[in-house]
């Protein structure tokens, strides 16, 4: 982990006069500084140091936990979403599937109209705010058995993700000034923020769905964003460097914008080529919601050591190695510095890494479909491992890339365009589980892994065109200010 608090700033440097060690997580806290005249006398940017939340702005803290307990309502019910269909409701696989990618579209494709309303009209704090609201209704309208409540309950998860989802990234983004070297690794740690909660939801909407009721799982959804709601509105002092408009106290003017530049359409064209891509990433990806499911449902082996679990655990996996591992990249992007690779090349590994989980599953999806034999559950372990080293190279840099490339009155607005690259890999995804039923799955993963692998070979191939691109649009900023140079997408 990122340490953010140096020798310096504990005042181990001049021990006698340091204050002492029990006060300061109160100073940390917010506490007056009348209380503690040394302290008091500190320069300034110390104290703030010392306010950091593991090297990064205190404000992330907020950020992360908010996220963190929506992503557990929507990964606690996802978790069931399909089997509950199929199961619980009786739909076929083929009417299931669809709903479940028209579902997963629509969480993502608002996010488009919810950052345009946070831009323009209520800020992206009361767009967090008033998504999340909308997000916990939605889980407890399924928590009621009845068909009519079931499908208002989607709806409204869909509206409160349109509206929360692209704004608390665009407010993490804001933390940051554009030149800041711990953008990258502040997403990092953001990420897996969005992961433990992901991790977390399987383990108690899952069982509870499957092994009690399945209303009583959609309800748990409902409450932990209940829980992200309140901490979000009690750490609201901890936003306040994101600028007065973010917090809803200013509105943007409404009189026509300024044209965008040049240099503006160059970095909005570098996040629209990098979206074709990340479509098809998450086209592949997301197959853990649908066919991956079927596969852990119907073809893998639900015991370990003689200990039997749900098949929805699975889903649990890949959050798992996240916050196992994104610790891990943060640092080796900071690490790397300079030297780090380019956001095209960190996609195109991405993709491939991608690729190589669906080659690794291939064989025992084989067997399972040919022979009728239920495979170790390894197999899918080992897939969910590697798929994580790739969503690590692409998912949280791209959020990164977005906050830092798209012009700052439509950071909201961008920020919902990236997500449209999630809504239509979700779509896909689900259309592609509606062919469970009339092919094998083993030839679903190969037809996965196909596509991946070429698209991370043609984005290897144009990297250097992207980032020329990229390089252009900073080389114009700097024309003005007679600054020579430019630099590589981070």
């Amino acid at each position: 982990m990122i340490d953010g608090v140096g020798a310096p700033a504990l005042g181990r440097a001049a021990a006698p006069r340091a204050a002492p060690p029990t006060l300061l997580p109160l100073v940390a806290a917010g506490a007056p500084l009348v209380t503690f005249p040394r302290l008091a006398r500190a320069p300034a940017a110390t104290l703030a140091h010392m306010r950091d939340w593991f090297g990064h702005p205190r404000g992330l803290s907020t950020l992360f936990f908010t996220e963190m307990w929506e992503r557990f309502s929507y990964y606690g019910m996802r978790s069931l979403l399909l089997l509950f269909m199929i199961n619980g409701l009786a739909f076929s696989t083929k009417n299931a599937a669809m709903i479940y990618g028209t579902y997963t579209m629509g969480v993502y494709a608002l996010s488009i109209p919810g950052g345009w309303v946070a831009d323009r009209w209520i800020g992206h704090y009361r767009a967090v705010l008033y998504g999340g609201i909308l997000i916990m209704l939605g889980h407890f309208a399924m928590a009621v058995p009845r068909i009519e409540t079931f499908f208002a309950g989607l709806a409204l998860i869909v509206c409160g993700t349109g509206l929360l989802k692209p704004n608390v990234s665009t407010l993490v983004g804001s933390l940051y000034s554009a030149d800041d070297q711990r953008r990258d690794a502040g997403f990092s740690l953001f990420y897996m923020g969005i992961n433990l909660g992901a991790m977390i939801a399987p383990l108690i909407c899952g069982y509870l769905g499957q092994k009690v009721d399945w209303h009583l799982g959609f309800a748990a959804a409902g409450v932990g964003m209940a829980i992200g709601l309140t901490q979000y509105v009690l750490g609201r002092k901890r936003l306040t460097s994101v600028g007065a408009h973010a917090l809803g106290r200013a509105a943007l003017p409404r009189a026509a914008a300024p044209t965008l530049t040049s240099a503006e359409w160059r970095r909005i064209a570098v996040i629209c080529i990098l979206f074709v891509f990340t479509v098809i990433f998450w086209g592949g990806f997301e197959q853990a919601g649908s066919t991956l499911t079927l596969f852990a449902d119907r073809h893998t082996r639900l015991s370990l050591f003689g200990w039997s679990f749900p098949s929805s655990w699975f889903q649990s996996e890949q959050p798992l190695f996240v916050i196992t591992l994104a610790p891990v990249f943060a640092w080796m992007w900071l690490r790397l510095g300079k030297r780090a690779p380019s956001s095209p090349t960190k996609f195109a590994i991405g993709l491939a890494l991608a690729c190589l989980g669906f080659l690794i599953l291939l064989p025992a999806a084989f067997a399972a479909g040919t022979r009728g034999v239920r495979v170790s559950p390894m197999w899918l372990t080992a897939l969910y491992l590697v798929h994580t080293f790739g969503e690590l190279c692409l998912s949280p840099v791209g959020l990164s890339l977005v906050t830092k490339l798209a012009p700052k009155r439509l950071g909201g607005l961008m920020m919902g365009v990236w997500f449209l690259a999630a809504a239509l890999g979700n779509f896909l995804a689900g259309w592609i589980a509606s062919f469970a039923d009339r092919f094998p799955l083993y030839r679903i993963f190969g037809i996965c892994c196909a596509v991946l692998g070429i698209a991370a070979v043609v984005l290897a191939l144009f990297k250097r065109r992207i980032e020329h691109l990229a390089a252009a649009e900073d080389e114009d900023e700097k024309k003005p200010r007679h600054v020579a140079g430019a630099r590589k997408v981070a």
